[in-house]
């Protein structure tokens, strides 16, 4: 069987067993943390309770892990820690529950473990399993998302406990928001001098919208609860980036997950494009840039619309027929 026929057959099995796969994870319902001080953060921007309520798998030490199904099996994925950690956190900060606090020390005690060093000496999270994108991710391969919500963990996990190792393992993750793509980092540099952050490292850069919000407000959390001045310099020259481009992401009737330039453009899928909705709404607060809130409720009157919708659905399924 060869790889593209080997990824289908995990996704059918992955959709077919929704109880156990990874996709038990992932496709809960987007809701926006409303806070109360946007400049001094401590709740994470969006709520994760349903991340946090993960009836999946888990090791001895109480960590997630997602089942890829086939040959991938079980694997430990540092997106979902992070978020399934800050499910817990935000969790924690509403009923005073320590159980869901333990939760959350347990997974920055795992990122603080498992932060090790890529082939450019960056330190960095991997994903220990190949993974099928627009072109093979082969293991172990990293992540700007996977940075980005590291970075919000590790300084929550800071704030609650003083504990050194969490400070100095977000000091060594730090290090690959200053570091272009071809020396081991996470930013991309496009033609205009702008910063991207890149949730898969791939070439050419594809610049998924999601992962680079997510790993934005990693940027945000170092700028405001460190007081880091690499990340507020980070954080608005990459909000001059998402607003120079934003509109590359609407087509008109529905969002685009990310900018690959293929011949048929990958548009988000219905999940995907309420998360981009939610994202922007957050991203107008902590910017205070109304730019943001109002694509958002844009994106949304493409939601309410039973013609667009459709049109969207028909359009991703061709992306799935002909690309990943």
């Amino acid at each position: 069987m060869n790889n593209r026929l080997k990824y289908w057959n995990r996704i059918a099995k992955a959709y077919l067993l929704p109880t156990t796969s990874q996709l038990t994870f992932w496709h809960g319902e987007p809701e926006i943390n409303f806070i109360s001080d946007y400049e001094n953060p401590k709740e994470y921007f969006m709520k994760f309770h349903y991340k946090a309520n993960y009836k999946g798998h888990f090791d001895n030490n109480g960590i997630p892990k997602l089942d890829y199904k086939g040959s991938l099996g079980m694997q430990y994925n540092p997106i979902a820690i992070s978020q399934y950690g800050l499910g817990n956190y935000n969790l924690f900060l509403n009923n005073g529950d320590e159980s869901n606090f333990k939760k959350f020390h347990s997974v920055a005690k795992w990122l603080v473990t498992n932060l090790e060093l890529n082939t450019k000496g960056i330190p960095v999270w991997h994903h220990n399993f190949d993974y099928e994108y627009k072109q093979k991710l082969k293991a172990p391969w990293y992540s700007g998302l996977a940075q980005g919500l590291g970075l919000s963990v590790l300084l929550r996990a800071y704030l609650e406990t003083k504990e050194n190792m969490f400070l100095d393992s977000y000091n060594k993750a730090w290090i690959s928001f200053t570091k272009q793509i071809n020396d081991g980092g996470i930013i991309y540099i496009d033609k205009n001098k702008d910063p991207w952050i890149e949730e898969y490292i791939v070439s050419p850069p594809t610049h998924i919208l999601n992962g680079f919000i997510w790993a934005l407000w990693g940027v945000y959390d170092a700028w405001k609860m460190d007081n880091n001045n690499e990340a507020k310099i980070l954080f608005n020259k990459c909000i001059k980036t998402l607003k120079l481009n934003i509109s590359s992401y609407d087509n008109n009737y529905w969002s685009f997950y990310e900018r690959s330039n293929t011949l048929v453009p990958m548009l988000a899928s219905p999940f995907y494009h309420k998360l981009h909705i939610v994202q922007l709404k957050i991203l107008g607060k902590i910017s205070n840039e109304d730019y943001f809130s109002k694509t958002a409720i844009k994106w949304e009157s493409y939601s309410k619309s039973f013609y667009k919708k459709n049109r969207a659905l028909i359009g991703k399924a061709l992306f799935k027929v002909f690309y990943y």
